[in-house]
């Protein structure tokens, strides 16, 4: 458990060094969160920096905590490392990656050593990553696209920077860093791409050295990506998808087009060492150009979660369209279609479907709909089931008298939301994502 430094995956890596493997937790996290990893992962150790040892030691731990400090002189017994990684293999467990879970008790994936290096792999490939580039790491250190920021510079010899997380409240500032390091890559999250964007930092300074960019883990709002393309017209732009189950991104669509307000982004093709199946409630495959379930398969599935034997057994399942040899898939919970020349759409999550009128309806239809309109910075749509009533969450200086006349406009009545309401923020969970719980607690 420590902070946003270097000192964090160096850690990380000391532990894979000796035979072990690591569960990152962010000492930023509430007491809460931080106890539930702990009584899931039931760790003999603890590695603490010295600046939150105060919160280690308030946790409900009964192991050894180690200060990291007190340990960088140490020196390392040869005999003892070599002894502990003997009883390693390429499938041993690398690390622990803490997601949310649908109980309130987050759930722990498991990747393996083969897994991480089957993505890596893949990934540089597509990105041409090489020794000359620099990262720059946006990404919590506990969460799974950290991976790459650790992981791309011990395969390919590049560099990482770790940007403070203040700075993404102030762009141009950000924008700054990424030239004093002479940032040449970033695979950041949507959120992280868009807030430049929104606030302007274009209009006083760009990014200099920028050569590749790739974002995932939500739908890519084209308005603001078309404000990059516009400024960095000859940046590799890269969409990327995937869970956290799959290590990672399983799939990437390169932007070659110039976007509009509108555009949708398609999420691609799979990786090298990735599959993806389209399937039906059945079991049975879609047909082309049908939605389906999102499943992945390849070397690059978890080897489940930590402790749950029952919710791995659930997710990963047997491919039903394999009965000849052990095969597993996981089932993403998304839905996808593939277009005629086999590029993968995104059709939202599975649980995100609802039937309101007689109608099925996609949420994230809704609120790719809300951020059409001017003066809509983030929102979120869900559906109060109790009472019939669809609702959206949103941010910025938008009236709601503007999104219902945009609503008419392009979607039938029936997909109008009924209750507009307008937040300072939308809350969300440690991993960077809505909460949902929270915004449901405004249902009346």
């Amino acid at each position: 458990m420590s902070g946003r430094h270097a000192l964090t995956p160096a850690c990380f890596l000391g532990i894979v060094r000796a035979g072990c493997f690591y569960a990152p937790m962010d000492a930023t996290m509430p007491q809460t969160r931080l106890n539930q990893i702990i009584g899931v992962i039931k760790a003999d150790y603890m590695l603490v920096d010295r600046e939150h040892l105060d919160i280690a030691n308030e946790l409900d731990f009964d192991g050894t905590v180690i200060v990291m400090e007190d340990i960088l002189d140490t020196p390392v017994d040869e005999a003892v490392l070599s002894k502990a990684q003997k009883g390693l293999n390429e499938l041993s467990p690398l690390y622990v990656i803490f997601t949310s879970g649908s109980t309130g008790v987050p759930k722990g994936v498991i990747t393996s050593h083969h897994s991480l290096m089957c993505y890596i792999d893949a990934v540089s490939k597509v990105l041409s990553v090489d020794e000359a580039d620099v990262f720059g790491s946006q990404s919590p250190l506990d969460y799974i696209a950290a991976v790459r920021d650790i992981y791309f510079p011990i395969k390919t010899g590049a560099s990482t920077v770790i940007i403070p997380k203040n700075e993404f409240a102030m762009p141009t500032q950000l924008f700054d860093t990424l030239n004093k390091n002479k940032v040449t890559a970033l695979c950041w999250s949507v959120a992280g791409v868009e807030l430049p964007a929104k606030l302007g930092a274009f209009d006083t300074v760009k990014p200099e050295y920028l050569k590749k960019l790739c974002f995932s883990g939500s739908v890519m709002p084209c308005k603001y990506l078309k404000i990059w393309q516009q400024n960095l017209p000859d940046v590799l732009y890269v969409n990327q998808y995937g869970p956290t189950e799959a290590t990672a991104s399983c799939t990437y669509y390169i932007v070659k087009e110039q976007v509009d307000d509108d555009t949708v982004l398609p999420i691609g093709e799979p990786y090298e060492n990735y599959t993806v199946t389209l399937l039906n409630e059945d079991g049975t495959a879609t047909k082309p150009g049908e939605i389906g379930e999102i499943c992945v398969s390849g070397p690059i599935l978890a080897l489940g979660y930590y402790g749950n034997p029952e919710k791995t057994s659930e997710s990963f399942i047997q491919n039903p369209l394999n009965p000849n040899y052990r095969e597993l898939i996981y089932k993403t919970g998304d839905l996808g279609s593939f277009d005629p020349d086999g590029i993968l759409e995104f059709h939202g999550r599975k649980d995100r479907q609802i039937k309101h009128m007689g109608h099925r309806i996609e949420l994230g239809e809704i609120e790719e709909t809300a951020k059409q309109v001017e003066g809509v910075l983030d929102c979120c749509s869900l559906y109060y089931k109790e009472k019939e009533q669809l609702y959206l969450f949103y941010t910025g200086d938008a009236t709601s008298k503007d999104i219902v006349i945009h609503f008419r406009k392009v979607l039938p009545g029936f997909m109008s939301p009924r209750k507009l309401i307008n937040l300072e923020t939308l809350p969300t969970l440690p991993n960077g994502k809505t909460d949902m719980q929270t915004l449901k607690s405004y249902f009346k």
